[in-house]
């Protein structure tokens, strides 16, 4: 594997990469990654969906989640939370901050689409309807509660999860096979969904796949019969949360990035 400041040279010259690529290219690979990050959401919603025991879900969830990461370092995709360290370009002075600020711009937006489109996919196509409506409901349920996080505990919760989202992707690219890859994203991933920490990107999957859900007279009323507040899920409510939970990823991934930068730098 990687060194440390192995990776800080390896990773000047990646991050150096994708600001060069073409929007066309950065667009479309975020697309697949927000689809990917998704589809992580989409199995650990369906996994722990009939679950009462809070910390017993949360672990069930950290199993199956980090798939989702695994999948978007192997093919290439571009991920908005783990693209935070083109900091360590930045810093090597192997790309420019408007390159970088372009990349994560196009790679946010590709992000949130391909994450839309999958909960789309998966309301309207009727997976929801899994044990009775009971999938619906913890999908409704999951995404009020995001958008009930006070803004501040929002921006703490982003920054946690991006410095373990960050660890897992220099854990990965570290890595020189594809076992040592994988071990390298699933283990930081599944410690910040066990901890409970707020991604951006697969709240781009969670809060508009309940607000959908909640846009189905039956799920809607399934979700009120199980006590659901239903008056915080919203759009405005989806900005809420994912403003707070950007900054706070931001916060985090930047932050580590020069953090691995300060103490592995070789000049």
């Amino acid at each position: 594997m990687l060194s440390p400041a192995e990776f800080v040279n390896f990773y000047a010259q990646v991050g150096a990469k994708k600001c060069a690529n073409s929007a066309e290219k950065l667009y479309l690979s975020a697309l697949l990654a927000g689809f990917y990050i998704a589809s992580g959401a989409v199995v650990a919603n369906t996994a722990g969906h009939l679950l009462t025991n809070a910390g017993l879900s949360r672990v069930l969830c950290g199993l199956l989640f980090p798939f989702g990461l695994i999948m978007v370092i192997v093919t290439g995709a571009e991920l908005f939370t783990g693209n935070c360290l083109i900091t360590i370009s930045l810093l090597e002075k192997k790309a420019a901050l408007a390159g970088m600020v372009r990349n994560l711009v196009i790679v946010y937006i590709g992000n949130l689409l391909g994450a839309v489109m999958l909960a789309s996919a998966i309301v309207y196509c009727g997976q929801l309807d899994l044990s009775g409506g009971a999938l619906a409901v913890h999908t409704i349920r999951t995404a009020a509660a995001k958008c009930a996080i006070p803004f501040g505990k929002a921006v703490v919760l982003g920054i946690l999860c991006n410095v373990l989202v960050c660890a897992g992707v220099m854990c990965s690219l570290c890595g020189k096979g594809l076992a040592g890859r994988a071990i390298g994203a699933f283990v930081p991933v599944s410690f910040f969904v066990i901890g409970g920490f707020e991604h951006c990107v697969a709240n781009m999957y969670y809060i508009p796949a309940g607000l959908m859900a909640a846009g189905v007279p039956r799920y809607a009323q399934l979700a009120a019969e199980a006590g659901v507040d239903l008056a915080v899920l919203s759009l405005g409510g989806f900005f809420a949360n994912l403003l707070p939970v950007t900054i706070g990823n931001i916060i985090g991934g930047c932050g580590f990035g020069a953090l691995i930068w300060s103490c592995h730098r070789t000049k």
